[in-house]
């Protein structure tokens, strides 16, 4: 995996570019070494056009010149939006639908990694998460993952896909640093941890410095921008991290994948964690 992955809701929710933009921010991320894309069949305007996000990611795939069969297609199930509105259905038959659909709006035959999106209380964890072990022992999906999970719904996930548990996605960023545990036990657990939001959501990216003035410091010491320190922050707290920013023009993914490059002192790390 690329040390950065892109987060591609930005390109179909409201606010989201225009269809070329989309596929032109995509294919920026693949041509800086990107290897993980995020999406989910929710991410869209509503339910009247579900999958909008995981079709305009499999045809950027098709259309872009490069190899793309080392990418990993990162897509989730278990959230729905009537009249967007963000609802979830996390029973195992709206799981095993939504993942079917999820095959056809990608346009591939397995699914990379398939993630519960976001726990439904009215349906037992064990339920859920029983339906991602049921998909991945079928071969409809290479890996299962998690979102939006707490330590005790991550070991139970594990337990219930046989220690086959690839990845937890949670929200983390300087603001949103609540997921800390959940970030330490995927380490122990060698499981990839996936910070969704990490520079703070699209409405608040642009002012992680002036939010928060270490930020600021450490990047006019190093030249770059605020946000390509806060991600470089991440990557340096554990190697199980992998940053999933969002994205809506090519300049700002770019701009984030060059944070894997950028070394911070452990003075640096030490200050960043203490704002």
């Amino acid at each position: 995996m690329s040390e950065i992955g892109l987060g591609a809701m930005q390109l179909s929710i409201s606010g989201r570019p225009d269809h070329a933009q989309g596929v032109a921010t995509i294919h920026a991320a693949l041509d800086a070494g990107v290897t993980l894309i995020d999406t989910a069949d929710a991410y869209s305007l509503d339910n009247s056009e579900t999958g909008h996000n995981e079709r305009l990611v499999g045809e950027a795939l098709r259309s872009w010149g490069g190899d793309a069969s080392d990418v990993l297609v990162a897509t989730k199930g278990g959230h729905v939006r009537p009249e967007g509105r963000w609802e979830v259905d996390g029973s195992p038959e709206h799981l095993r639908a939504a993942c079917e659909a999820s095959l056809t709006a990608l346009g591939v035959e397995a699914i990379g990694l398939y993630q519960f999106h976001r726990p439904d209380p009215s349906v037992p964890y064990a339920e859920s998460v029983g339906a991602l072990r049921d998909l991945l022992d079928e071969g409809k999906i290479g890996l299962a993952g998690i979102s939006n999970a707490d330590p005790t719904q991550i070991r139970e996930a594990q337990e219930i896909l046989g220690g086959r548990l690839a990845s937890v996605q949670n929200q983390f960023s300087p603001a949103f640093r609540s997921s800390e545990a959940e970030l330490r036990l995927c380490e122990d657990l060698g499981i990839a941890f996936l910070p969704w939001g990490p520079l703070g959501g699209a409405s608040r990216a642009a002012d992680v410095g002036s939010r928060f003035a270490v930020f600021a410091d450490v990047a006019a010491a190093h030249e770059v921008s605020p946000q390509q320190v806060t991600l470089a922050w991440m990557l340096a707290l554990s190697p199980v991290v992998i940053p999933i920013p969002g994205s809506s023009r090519p300049s700002t993914i770019e701009d984030s994948v060059a944070a894997a490059d950028l070394r911070l002192s452990d003075d640096e790390v030490a200050r960043l964690s203490a704002a």
